[in-house]
């Protein structure tokens, strides 16, 4: 299995090869050249396996020979040992036709957790063999930065820079990054946005002399490896409510189009999904270019879902470059266009897009309210981005069942849940002393060269 860029000027890569670069060195993602087909017999046979049986079925075909099989099952297993529910993501029904994938169990209480374990496991596996250790910068709105914290502190592959906007992560987001006492993790609260630290680290990997020098690798969900996790709870959720046989539909709370994107992967290699249904926040750019064509960037509105509070959707250039049949100059083009503020999507691609998904937005009025609803009827406490599914899960249910991507734990957002429902969640038990660890961070400007030499100076290669 090889891999390509989505802007077709930067050297095929195995999976591993993929995996440790993380952005393409023309500034693109990787993508697998073609889309491994699992047949319905396939499909059928996941019935009544467990998660990481599962997860091995659907990740093997893309790795190629960079990973044995043995050392896939042994990397899966270490991956979601710590879990805190043995189904790993559990259904909860939540009314006819509507359930809830919680995807919250994994150390950090966050989706991210899926696929940054396992990333952890590859990584250190990989980088052993070569005998290399490499500079891992991320950027974060929120889950992504604690996620790969807990994945990689006290390992001796790894230094790990997160970057996040400072003031706009819940506190005990920006906790779960701030308490660990692992040296080689460090958390940067930058001023600005989300899409501040995300530009911040494209400019990084963009300069190859810093990239090379320092060994730069990458987690965030340009990360192929990232996503491809993410395309496991795909089939472990449909196969247990009757797939193949049954079509099923999914509506996912998204920013960067790194989870609904795994959806279309997982539909592409034959899961019968009927329906993919972004839900956006009032920093609806995705919806707005789905609906209208037209992807133009305004200005990040903070809100109670800050994960969510984003206006360049990284992911997005993958589903961009599958729907201008893969023309990598395309791309190229609009994404030059992104950097003035915006792109037009020409009829086919917006045709090709409309086809693949639909969406639809959540105001903050309606957020809250969702919570307080299903807190009422179902006792269900939902945390303000997974509200934003079920607000819009539930303008388009249908016959078809609907499955609704719960990303975190409503413990992370404790001040917003409270002001919904009136009751403060409680943190996990693992997590009860949180506020009472002491804290480790670095405040900084959005200033690249300084950001370089602050990475220079504490990386230990």
């Amino acid at each position: 299995m090889k891999y390509i860029s989505t802007r077709g000027n930067a050297p095929v890569l195995s999976f591993e090869e993929a995996m440790l670069a993380g952005l393409a060195r023309d500034g693109g993602l990787y993508l697998p050249e073609t889309i491994p087909q699992m047949a319905t017999a396939d499909i059928t046979a996941m019935e009544g396996l467990s998660y990481e049986d599962i997860a091995l079925r659907v990740i093997k075909p893309f790795v190629g020979q960079s990973f044995s099989e043995a050392e896939l099952i042994d990397s899966i297993s270490l991956a979601y040992a710590g879990f805190g529910h043995s189904s790993r993501a559990p259904l909860v029904q939540l009314g006819p036709n509507h359930h809830l994938l919680e995807l919250f169990h994994g150390p950090t209480l966050a989706f991210k957790d899926f696929a940054m374990q396992l990333i952890g496991q590859l990584f250190q596996r990989a980088l052993k063999r070569r005998g290399e250790k490499v500079t891992i910068v991320g950027a974060t709105s929120g889950d992504t930065g604690s996620a790969a914290i807990e994945a990689f502190k006290g390992l001796d592959t790894a230094n790990v820079f997160i970057l996040f906007p400072k003031g706009r992560v819940s506190e005990v987001q920006r906790r779960q990054m701030t308490t660990p006492k692992e040296t080689n993790v460090n958390a940067i609260a930058m001023e600005g946005t989300f899409d501040t630290c995300q530009a911040m680290l494209k400019d990084m990997f963009n300069d190859f002399e810093f990239r090379d020098g320092v060994r730069l690798a990458g987690v965030n969900s340009i990360n192929w490896a990232r996503v491809l996790a993410q395309v496991v709870y795909y089939f472990s959720s449909a196969v247990a409510l009757g797939a193949p046989r049954q079509k099923v539909s999914f509506t996912v709370p998204t920013g960067n189009f790194g989870d609904i994107f795994a959806g279309y992967i997982a539909k592409r290699m034959g899961l019968p999904i009927d329906r993919l249904i972004i839900a956006a926040n009032h920093n609806n750019i995705l919806h707005r270019a789905i609906t209208t064509g037209r992807y133009d960037t305004n200005t990040v509105t903070p809100t109670i879902t800050p994960s969510m509070d984003i206006q360049v959707s990284s992911n997005f250039e993958r589903a961009l470059f599958e729907a201008y049949d893969r023309d990598g100059e395309t791309v190229t083009k609009l994404m030059c266009e992104l950097k003035k503020g915006g792109f037009g999507i020409d009829k086919k691609a917006l045709l090709s897009l409309q086809n693949d998904f639909d969406s639809g937005w959540a105001t903050e009025e309606s957020t809250r309210m969702t919570i307080k609803q299903i807190y009422d009827s179902n006792s269900e406490v939902l945390c303000p981005h997974s509200a934003v599914g079920v607000k819009v899960a539930n303008e388009n249910l249908g016959h078809t069942p609907m499955i609704t991507l719960a990303t975190a734990h409503p413990a992370k957002f404790p001040d917003a849940v409270k002001a919904s429902m009136g009751k403060l969640p409680k943190l996990p038990i693992g997590l009860a002393d949180l506020f009472d660890r002491p804290e480790r961070l670095t405040d900084m400007p959005d200033d690249l060269p300084l950001m370089k030499s602050l990475i220079r100076e504490r990386i230990k290669l």
